[in-house]
């Protein structure tokens, strides 16, 4: 399964570790839904779930797993080989 992330929450700050909350939408069944960060984190590394952000012009990038030394593990996107900021630019909730 696969789910577009379709807008975030923030708390606290405005970077990326700041991401307490997503809303996604799963395209092949039109299920939606929300769901904090560990539980994404947690479901993207136990099972092999997959997600990405998508532009105005349909380009995709996939959502990653980033493993701070010190701090919690949070999300971000990686498109081309790079980290990318594409989660920043969704809609606030």
């Amino acid at each position: 399964m696969s789910i577009k992330i379709t807008a975030i929450r923030l708390s606290g700050g405005t970077t990326h570790q700041h991401i307490v909350r997503l809303w996604w939408t799963d395209p092949s069944t039109s299920e939606t839904g929300d769901n904090s960060r560990a539980e994404i984190v947690s479901w993207i590394e136990s099972k092999n779930g997959k997600a990405y952000v998508e532009d105005g012009r349909g380009n995709r990038a996939d959502v990653g797993v980033v493993k701070p030394v010190h701090g919690e593990k949070y999300l971000r996107t990686h498109a081309d080989g790079v980290w990318t900021d594409n989660l920043l630019a969704l809609p606030r909730r």
